[in-house]
């Protein structure tokens, strides 16, 4: 009894039973899981590539889950009391700040926004010194920033979480959303033909290397000179082979637009690029979404836009039609940023029935 005693409270079993404690009191204050837990606690997020499908699938799952328990069931769900969030905004916003303060702060976090009136990356003090100040004295931080690799460096440095609220290369939270949009709308993504039409940007780079692992088509038209960057489609096209999905590139919207279940477009200006207007509307000229867009598209289409939008890319009818899913969209920001924070920070498991993806 005393050997079997000292046995179970070796170092190693020690912390097999400190771990087994704890997902019986998880389970205790938040029921049962209905499916295996998925650890994400402690990693970054600064691109879907750095995710496998499940792990982006269990994200969306989380979302999900607690969009059904606090909006539909009214559940209060103080998952994140006690912690708190630093938000640096280089880039003005109102879905990424509004969906990430006012969900932090739902879940009993404490949101700090912090500008470029605030906070100078790199300029007053050192991204290393920032990364590390910054983890001294909160739990995670959300960064929408010009350059990836200043948010590459944030994270290299910082010991909490560092999440890509946007950057000039990548914007994974704005996919999720997108995602979960089409989960709801669709019932499921697997076998969806998603169509680009716009910009070879952040938002497509996004699309590109994680559409396929839930095994959706993709059919991109770019302008000449504005296609997506040639890492990305390489990566791309690796994913498409992997997951036996179709990608096509081309410069022609009706082409990219033929049999597609979802018509996607972005800003063809982004914040910086004000000076480029001129030259990028002629560039774009025929690359707005309308209904006879549609008709090339497959029964049934439906339209995302990330926003903010401008009559260019998308004209009133489609942008306010049935078919339009933005209002949807941009709502499904909170569920899934709150999503990435809670499996970023917690141990929480969801207790939704897992979706089909």
């Amino acid at each position: 009894m005393l050997f079997n005693f000292r046995f179970l409270c070796s170092s190693g079993n020690a912390n097999k039973i400190h771990i087994h404690l704890g997902q019986c009191i998880r389970r205790y204050r938040f029921g049962h899981p209905t499916e295996t837990y998925m650890q994400l606690k402690g990693r970054d997020l600064l691109t879907l590539q750095n995710y496998t499908a499940d792990e982006i699938k269990y994200l969306l799952w989380v979302a999900s889950d607690l969009k059904e328990r606090v909006k539909h069931k009214q559940e209060y769900l103080p998952l994140l009391q006690g912690k708190s969030l630093t938000m640096i905004f280089e880039k003005r916003s109102t879905r990424t700040r509004l969906s990430t303060e006012t969900g932090f702060a739902l879940l009993g976090g404490h949101p700090c926004f912090l500008t470029t009136q605030d906070i100078h990356l790199g300029i007053n003090e050192s991204i290393t010194d920032t990364a590390r100040v910054l983890s001294s004295m909160t739990d995670a931080i959300l960064a929408r920033v010009y350059k990836q690799t200043d948010l590459e460096l944030l994270a290299q440095e910082a010991s909490i979480p560092v999440i890509n609220g946007l950057s000039d290369f990548d914007h994974p939270v704005q996919i999720l959303a997108d995602y979960l949009t089409l989960q709801e709308h669709y019932g499921s993504l697997k076998g969806l033909t998603l169509s680009w039409i716009g910009d070879g940007n952040n938002v497509l780079n996004a699309i590109m290397t994680s559409a396929s692992k839930f095994g959706m088509n993709l059919q991109v038209a770019t302008p000449k000179g504005f296609e997506p960057d040639p890492t990305i489609t390489k990566k791309a096209e690796e994913y498409s082979i992997k997951y036996g999905t179709k990608l096509f590139l081309t410069t022609d919207p009706l082409e990219a637009a033929h049999g597609a279940n979802v018509l996607i477009t972005d800003t063809w200006i982004s914040m910086g690029q004000e000076e480029e207007k001129q030259e990028r509307l002629r560039a774009f000229q025929g690359y707005q979404i309308t209904m006879q867009t549609g008709k090339v598209a497959s029964p049934g289409w439906t339209f995302l836009h990330c926003l903010p939008r401008k009559s260019e890319e998308v004209d009133d009818e489609v942008f306010y039609s049935p078919q339009s899913l933005v209002f949807k969209e941009a709502e499904n920001r909170k569920w899934t940023i709150m999503a990435v924070m809670v499996s970023l920070l917690t141990d929480y498991s969801p207790q939704l029935q897992r979706p089909v993806f």
